[in-house]
């Protein structure tokens, strides 16, 4: 038995087999929801992802018999170490079989490329930047996950403790059903809040106009709002360029709010989206041949969950309310498009003033995951 791990050239190709590694592993697990292959291989390329202007990285793969048997991409994201004052080098993209000799060797080729770039802790999972996906899972592994988070065996986190890792800090996620109506206390304090603060709500009936009034201000926001949060760093024009694209051009518009106050200057946005982890399965993480019609059947409405992707509110404006009246404005296009149950999706467990948003809700926490930490 001879185990190697050797580092990825980040060519389509040998990325291309990189990510189907991971969706390979998965095969035969029930509650595994793949990523677009072309989209973590976007996110791996230095030629096509922006945050390599602040990042670099070395993606290895291991090899036990000449199989793949795991993968991992150490990444060093400058922008945080400065923020923060620390040598921090993060790892993502990790999936790996159930054997501690290829685990051991898949993370010392990464801490061994980290510690040859002065890096002193290996922090994750974790990717480039906040948008994407972060956090093991080690509780609700008989949930399906979301297009926005990570699936893992029950057998990944033993390991993290078994090579001495410890909790940097866990995310929660929450089910909630989707109620007959606006709760009557969401509905008083909305309208407190559109009076008191003289806010309006903004529908859209055209992506390509939602793009050109609030596209880059809708991102900016988000560095706004999110500046405070564990590992995120401000994105960067290129990275706003990038991720209007991305996001904006898929969204529905009746799952997305728009708060704008007096001056037409956005104060809040809650984005969310059909729910594409039954449509991601069917598709195997593959747009051709049928993976695109899965994916638009879930986008136009094949779906009974629909996905929080974010909520940002401008901090001035944060714990006032605010969130009421996006989902005083948002739950009646939820009943309208049959959705019967909303995912939460991460949230800091410490973040209690996210996590009250939801108490008029019918809900559960069904999942946990964590940040791994260790010093090199």
């Amino acid at each position: 038995m001879s185990i190697t791990v050797k580092p990825i050239n980040p060519t389509p190709e040998n990325l291309h087999r990189y990510v189907e590694f991971g969706i390979n592993l998965y095969k035969d697990n029930a509650y595994y929801v793949p990523p677009l292959i072309s989209d973590d291989v976007a996110t791996l390329s230095p030629d096509k992802n922006p945050a390599f202007e602040f990042c670099k990285a070395q993606s290895f793969m291991a090899y036990k018999d000449d199989k793949p048997a795991g993968t991992i991409t150490a990444i060093i994201n400058s922008a945080a170490n400065e923020k923060t004052g620390e040598k921090t080098l993060r790892f993502g993209f990790v999936e790996f079989i159930d054997d501690a000799e290829v685990v051991d060797a898949l993370f010392k080729a990464a801490a061994d490329w980290g510690r040859r770039q002065g890096m002193t802790a290996m922090v994750g999972p974790m990717g480039f930047s906040d948008m994407d996906h972060e956090g093991m899972l080690i509780d609700g592994f008989e949930e399906m996950g979301t297009m926005a988070t990570i699936y893992n065996f029950p057998y990944y986190p033993k390991h993290m403790e078994r090579m001495g890792f410890q909790k940097d800090v866990d995310w929660v996620e929450y089910r909630m059903t989707v109620p007959d109506a606006v709760p009557e206390k969401y509905m008083r304090i909305a309208e407190i809040v559109k009076r008191k603060f003289n806010l309006k709500v903004k529908p859209y009936t055209s992506r390509k106009k939602l793009k050109e009034d609030y596209g880059r201000a809708l991102f900016e926001l988000i560095n706004e709002a999110y500046a405070d949060l564990y590992g995120y760093t401000a994105l960067t024009d290129k990275q706003i360029n990038y991720y209007i694209d991305q996001y904006l051009g898929m969204i529905r518009l009746n799952d997305v709010c728009v708060v704008t106050d007096a001056d037409d200057k956005l104060v809040a946005v809650g984005i969310s989206m059909p729910s594409l982890s039954k449509a991601l399965r069917r598709s195997g993480g593959r747009l051709w041949p049928m993976g695109w019609y899965h994916l638009w059947r879930a986008i136009r409405g094949a779906s009974d969950v629909v996905d929080l992707l974010l909520v940002a509110v401008k901090p001035e404006y944060q714990n006032k309310g605010v969130n009421a009246l996006l989902f005083s404005h948002l739950i009646p296009n939820y009943i309208a498009n049959g959705y019967r149950y909303a995912e939460s999706n991460l949230e800091l467990e410490g973040n209690e003033s996210v996590q009250k948003q939801w108490e008029y809700f019918e809900r559960r926490q069904h999942r946990r995951r964590r940040a791994w930490k260790k010093a090199l």
